[in-house]
């Protein structure tokens, strides 16, 4: 029987749940770029925007905005409507009345259509349009067309809650249903109910109008579809399950290139791994067979912004263009050239499990409705064809459509924000789709438990407002908020910069590389653990003036840590410009960094079981050290914290970090207490 142990103190009243998770923060550094793809690229401004379908559509468009409210636009990618409906608009006068908003779901979407609109109209990014992305802003008193991310326009209703400065919003993409939009065209349903003089326009690409037009009947709305330029398809499926998918995808595209007409390839995998093992494989196959006619480009992402770009040039004359891409390439962006798609039939899903209380990232089988707007990529400039990697009756087993990420995911962030914009009764506020009330409850317990919010549900003084108020996951923005009273802040700033990409360890497919990977990995790693690690890592990357030779010799992303330091360099600014935080270093003083990740990220303590198993502290669960943690080839220590979970196999930690016990009750007194027994 163990003389001390810890357990969970449950404060918030009427609450049996908790759950904690950061969100999906992923930040790309990106810079501006006038380059957008343009398949008319020789013909005149003017004879470029009447060739795209959306054109026969304008006066249309405008008589419907006129006539209602809110008008739901219904075309695919490609049509037009993500650079055409702001010009009509301005064209028609309605900048006279305010901005014209367009909100995007990812930082390059929203940064090359605006310069794709301002290009067409011959003028500098900056001036009649303008942009704004996380950290980011190009935009003058004379920006009239203003593109930006949706978290962009949340953070604007923190200081303008009506939207005062708007004449049309346009909330494009929206069938792809983020936590962040839903909770937008909930707050809209609220603003437009206020101002009829305000217009709104939500552009999807599926039938997911229908639902757009009931939830905004009362505000006179209205559904126009306009065709999209679209080509046959043929798809083909396999005969039988694979084992491996990504190498079968690789074997795929060679076979594709070898018998098939030429045109671009596109390879949907699941992440940033998946797709640099094809790449590498791709090369290994060119270099056995000595065949240089075939090019592999990755997209993801946590590319920087310039390396994005990359997938939309062409190919030399005489060379296929193959580009393996996550999700990111489904939908906002249209790749050219592509004519052969490669689906593997699997893509990573956030979802929230009660029984750890965390958010997961999994990895699942498609949607049918994935499927379809995957296939989609290939039918956009000729005749092409979808190459499944999963049989026709998996095919027919898939669901239709996966529920929208407010009913999957951890809600503390939403919560916290919407508490700033004054929201109290989150169980009342009106959502496109409701979320569960369990995962509602569980994120208040979380908010409650960090000191963001008091019994009544209110944000508090300073620390609610400060966590609302950065552009960073609630367990990061506490960490950030404790690192200036403990004498840190300079080395918590680069750990959040460090976890907000993707890994910095670069992953060889051969097993010499990886071997030789591990090995230089060693040069770095501490037995306080994961975030420690990415610490040293980041202080050697500028010690070592950002060389790229400085990564290749032991194994790095640059790609990866480049991003973390320009997101650092943005985080700095940001900090500088608010009056509660102060850059203070604690010159190496390992147990005061510890402690203040211990004071975040408390929830998510685990001990070592004597089953050889970790426990978590709060609800017993089995967990386990993930394969890639530097902890997992060193003796295990008897307390963690980690930052997220990974369900593969197992339940794994990852970045986890070595606390001790009594931290616990020392940092958060409020949520632990010692029981004898």
């Amino acid at each position: 029987m163990v003389s001390l142990q810890l357990k969970p103190n449950f404060l918030a009243p009427d609450v049996d749940e908790i759950g904690t998770k950061k969100d999906d923060y992923v930040t790309s550094n990106q810079t501006e770029s006038c380059f957008v793809f343009n398949s008319n690229h020789s013909l005149p401004i003017i004879e470029q925007r009447k060739r795209l379908p959306i054109y026969k559509y304008r006066k249309d468009i405008l008589y419907c905005l006129e006539k209602n409210q809110v008008l739901i636009v219904v075309g695919e990618t490609g049509s037009g409507k993500s650079t055409q409906l702001p010009q009509y608009l301005y064209e028609l006068g309605w900048h006279t009345k305010g901005v014209i908003g367009l909100t995007q779901p990812r930082r390059i979407s929203a940064i090359t259509l605006a310069n794709r609109v301002a290009l067409e109209r011959g003028e500098i990014i900056g001036d009649t349009v303008g942009f704004v992305v996380k950290f980011l802003e190009k935009c003058s008193d004379a920006t009239a067309i203003k593109y930006m991310t949706e978290g962009i326009l949340l953070r604007e209703l923190l200081t303008d809650p009506l939207l005062m400065r708007y004449s049309v919003i346009v909330i494009d993409e929206a069938h792809e249903r983020s936590l962040i939009t839903d909770i937008i065209l909930g707050l809209l349903k609220k603003i437009v109910s206020k101002r009829p003089a305000l217009k709104l326009v939500i552009s999807s690409a599926t039938i997911d109008a229908d639902d757009f037009a009931d939830f905004f009947k009362a505000n006179s709305s209205i559904i126009l579809s306009v065709e999209g330029r679209s080509h046959p398809i043929g798809t083909f499926y396999l005969n039988k399950p694979c084992a491996d998918y990504v190498n079968e995808a690789v074997e795929t595209v060679w076979k594709i290139h070898k018998k098939e007409a030429q045109g671009d390839i596109l390879v949907f995998l699941t992440g940033q791994e998946e797709v640099m093992q094809a790449v590498s494989l791709t090369k290994d196959y060119m270099s056995s067979n000595d065949d240089s006619t075939l090019q592999p480009v990755p997209m993801y992402g946590s590319l920087t912004h310039r390396e994005q770009l990359k997938v939309f040039f062409a190919a030399e004359k005489g060379v296929r263009k193959v580009v393996y891409a996550t999700n990111i390439a489904e939908t906002s962006i249209t790749i050219p050239g592509v004519v052969y798609v490669v689906d593997c039939g699997f893509m990573k899903l956030k979802w929230f499990d009660s029984d750890s209380a965390t958010d997961q990232l999994v990895v699942v089988p498609i949607s049918k409705a994935t499927a379809i707007q995957r296939a989609g990529r290939a039918g956009r400039t000729r005749s092409g064809k979808v190459y499944r990697l999963f049989t026709e009756e998996d095919y027919e087993k898939l669901p239709d459509r996966f529920p929208p990420e407010i009913r999957r995911c951890e809600l503390s962030a939403m919560i916290l924000a919407l508490a700033a914009l004054g929201i109290s009764n989150i169980l009342k506020f009106n959502f496109p789709s409701a979320p569960p009330a369990k995962n509602v409850l569980a994120a208040l317990e979380t908010l409650h438990a960090l000191g963001a919010i008091d019994n009544d549900g209110t944000l508090t003084k300073p620390l609610g407002y400060f966590m609302a108020e950065m552009p960073l996951p609630p367990m990061l923005s506490r960490m950030l908020y404790m690192s200036v009273s403990m004498g840190c802040s300079e080395e918590i700033l680069t750990i959040i910069s460090m976890l907000q990409v993707e890994s910095v360890f670069a992953q060889p497919a051969t097993g010499q590389g990886q071997i030789k990977a591990r090995v230089a990995k060693r040069h770095f790693e501490v037995a306080e653990g994961d975030l420690l690690t990415l610490l040293n890592v980041f202080t050697a990357f500028v010690e070592n003036d950002q060389s790229k030779q400085f990564c290749r010799t032991y194994y790095l992303n640059y790609r990866n840590l480049n991003c973390a330091y320009e997101l650092r360099e943005q985080l700095v600014k940001l900090a500088k410009k608010h009056t509660n935080i102060s850059l203070k270093s604690c010159e190496g003083n390992v147990e005061t960094i510890c402690k203040c990740i211990t004071s975040a990220f408390f929830l998510n303590a685990a001990y070592l079981h004597y089953t050889g198993v970790y426990k978590r502290i709060q609800g017993g669960l089995d967990l386990y050290i993930h394969p890639l943690s530097t902890l997992y080839t060193l003796p295990q220590p008897q307390y963690i914290i980690f930052t997220e979970l990974v369900h593969t196999t197992k339940l794994f930690m990852s970045n986890v970090t070595v606390i001790r016990e009594e931290w616990l009750a020392e940092l958060s007194s409020h949520y632990y207490y010692k029981t004898s027994g």
